[in-house]
């Protein structure tokens, strides 16, 4: 099902990290997973599985300690790919500028064995007169490790009561004293260190007349091989490389487009000294999205360029570029819709606003959309309903506004991030069903946030079970659901209450998840593991493959780990799952 879909929204590599109290947790450890068009993915877990920062991240709502370390999300909508931009005679200029630069940095090109061998030349230079990489590496992780402790300490302290806890707060700040006085040796040892190999590489005469002579050496062939004209194919290239600069900052004001023009140019340039490969498109894509998003040339005409813009989510630049994301192509439906919703806007009014802030449309258009929203997610006597405040609204039907709100831009993807808890079971039943009749509708596609399996087994075409901000397992629905192969789905389902039987006590997973601002060695979830394997504490299990459509990150599927079965609760749960989820 999945391969005939196309690719909708592509997360590589993706980690996601936050400053807290001094120190660094990371939320969002390596997860890749691609979304299709029209599909339903449910994104399950505990709390604080990273479920909504995953999403957060490519809707540009991450907080403002967040941040992502590395890592792609890239979204593939043509609509707002697609790129125009006038060839005015001052941009027909500006090209012409941007490739006359390229030629003339293209000349590196010739002599990047040459400059690769100066860089390791310095780079021999800098072990002998300072500390190597390896043990600046060893230097900073203990420094941290120190820091950590010491924040650790701080932040203790402040819970413990003047009144009652005078002994605890000595005894803390004798430890942050203690602490202080360690990290500062730690300092001043590191910078002896570094004056000792210094003072050593200065007085070594030897050395110091070799790296003289080779420096001179190379930098003399260097200026010699880069001597040289540019073949007409690099000139072919390189034109193409200023349009497509040109294409990538033309939404910009005037000088914005010179700044970043001028980056692209440094950045293309240092590529071309580097000896990076121009033609490799991801190659093009990772220098531009330094500066902004690249827009891929495709033809021009007498009066403008034509290109399609690569949307990469994790890479915006350029704060206003999300207005054109998020609400717009990416929208999403949060738990409790009172906080959703302002208190004093009337309904109607919070509907047009966003109609009229993405849609080129009059009042009256917008008023009639929002009208005819209104009257699709089900709310009755739309007309006498629109001038109403939330509070003169039911729990039910405010989430139903919040769901008209989400879809008066028609989004290409929905988030739905748990947006049944806040409701009584009938009425989550009857938000479930709208999503889905509206999709059949819409064609967008839902990425449903939630922890109720349940729910689950009745809204998504696929799963993916996060934990410690990792995807643990993904399938379809009935492959989660019938076939299960990583340890913590076993837990996840065998918890359920639905499947529980008369008489026996109901399952709980113990013990908490690992703290996300250490290191996690190994399967993240081996502490918690009945069915732990020696190996699960030392090494991360890649993503086994079960089937074209079903992977799952643990030991239990390679060949050599001992034949375990899932527990006895959930080895023939399809008809009681028919019973519990009237699937």
């Amino acid at each position: 099902m999945a391969e005939e879909k196309k690719v909708l929204l592509s997360v590589k590599d993706l980690w996601v990290k936050f400053r807290v109290r001094g120190r660094v947790l990371t939320a969002i450890r390596g997860v890749s997973l691609d979304i299709y068009e029209n599909e339903s993915i449910a994104i399950v877990g505990e709390s604080g599985s990273g479920k909504s920062v995953f999403t957060k991240t490519f809707a540009g709502m991450l907080d403002s300690n967040g941040f992502i370390d590395q890592g792609s999300i890239v979204f593939s909508d043509e609509e707002l790919a697609d790129t125009h931009v006038r060839l005015t005679p001052a941009a027909r200029r500006m090209i012409a500028k941007a490739q006359h630069k390229l030629n003339e940095a293209s000349k590196l090109e010739a002599g990047v064995e040459i400059y690769k061998q100066i860089l390791e030349l310095e780079a021999e230079k800098r072990r002998k007169t300072s500390l190597s990489d390896e043990e600046k590496a060893a230097a900073e992780a203990e420094y941290k490790d120190l820091m950590a402790k010491r924040t650790d300490a701080f932040n203790l302290k402040q819970t413990f009561d003047p009144a009652h806890e005078k002994d605890k707060i000595r005894e803390t700040a004798r430890l942050i004293k203690d602490l202080d006085e360690q990290i500062k040796a730690f300092k001043k040892k590191e910078e002896q260190l570094a004056h000792d190999r210094k003072a050593a590489a200065a007085s070594d005469a030897d050395f110091n007349q070799r790296y003289q002579k080779q420096s001179a050496v190379l930098r003399d062939q260097y200026q010699k091989a880069i001597a040289v004209e540019v073949s007409p194919e690099t000139v072919e290239r390189n034109g193409i490389l200023a349009k497509e600069i040109y294409l990538s900052v033309g939404r910009y004001g005037a000088w914005q487009r010179v700044r970043m023009i001028g980056k692209l140019l440094k950045g293309l340039e240092k590529a071309m000294k580097l000896g990076v490969d121009l033609n490799d498109e991801n190659q093009r894509n990772m220098i531009f999205d330094d500066v902004t998003f690249r827009v891929r040339y495709l033809d021009e005409t007498p009066e403008a360029l034509h290109g399609t813009c690569v949307l990469n989510l994790a890479r915006v630049q350029y704060a206003k570029d999300w207005c054109q994301i998020r609400g717009r192509r990416i929208a999403t439906v949060f738990q409790d819709p009172m906080t959703s919703l302002n208190p004093i806007i009337t309904i109607g009014k919070q509907i047009t606003s966003i109609i009229l802030k993405h849609q080129n449309c009059t009042e009256a258009e917008a008023r009639r959309r929002a009208l005819e929203l209104m009257r699709k997610v089900g709310i009755p006597k739309a007309e006498a309903r629109f001038d109403d405040y939330p509070f003169q609204y039911s729990g039910g039907m405010r989430q139903r506004i919040v769901i008209a709100i989400a879809l008066s831009c028609q989004p290409k993807i929905l988030i739905c991030d748990e947006p049944t808890t806040a409701l009584d079971v009938t009425i989550q039943a009857q938000i479930l069903e709208l999503i889905k009749e509206l999709q059949r509708e819409f064609n967008y596609t839902i990425v449903f946030i939630t922890h109720d399996l349940g729910v689950v087994a009745n809204v998504a075409d696929r799963v993916a079970v996060m934990y410690a901000g990792q995807i643990v397992e993904l399938g379809t629905v009935e492959e989660v659901f019938y076939d299960p192969r990583h340890p913590y789905t076993w837990a996840l389902l065998s918890s359920l209450p639905q499947l529980a039987q008369k008489n026996t006590k109901l399952y709980s997973i113990t013990g908490t998840p690992p703290s996300l601002y250490n290191q996690i060695v190994g399967d993240s979830f081996a502490p918690r593991n009945p069915h732990c394997l020696k190996i699960d504490t030392l090494l991360e299990p890649p993503m086994f493959r079960v089937t074209d459509t079903h992977y799952a990150k643990t030991w239990l599927l390679d060949p050599n780990a001992p034949k375990i079965e899932k527990p006895e609760g959930i080895q023939d749960i399809h008809e009681k799952l028919i019973r519990a989820f009237n699937i």
